[in-house]
């Protein structure tokens, strides 16, 4: 599902809200959660999951092609670990 089909749904479900107006909901969420993991907040979804960032520490890898040595910087990178409850479902 991408965001164009989460904005269908939603307005599906929905028949009193507009597609515009689910657009800027699905924006804003989206947008606000970005904005939180620059922060490097953590972000808890009850029933859903948590998403929270991590920091990649600094490594010494191969260039696949060649086998030349490169250093990779250290890096912080986005992170989801489901939640118990949408295990389950996924699961049942």
């Amino acid at each position: 599902m991408n965001k164009s089909d989460l904005i269908n749904k939603i307005t599906s479900n929905n028949p009193q809200l507009y597609q515009k107006d689910a657009n800027k909901i699905v924006n804003i969420f989206f947008s606000t959660l970005s904005l939180a993991l620059t922060k490097s907040e953590r972000i808890e979804l009850r029933g859903f999951g948590v998403f929270d960032v991590k920091k990649r520490e600094a490594r010494i890898a191969r260039n696949p092609k060649n086998g030349d040595i490169v250093a990779v910087p250290s890096k912080n990178i986005p992170f989801f670990r489901m939640g118990k409850a949408m295990k389950d479902r996924i699961n049942k």
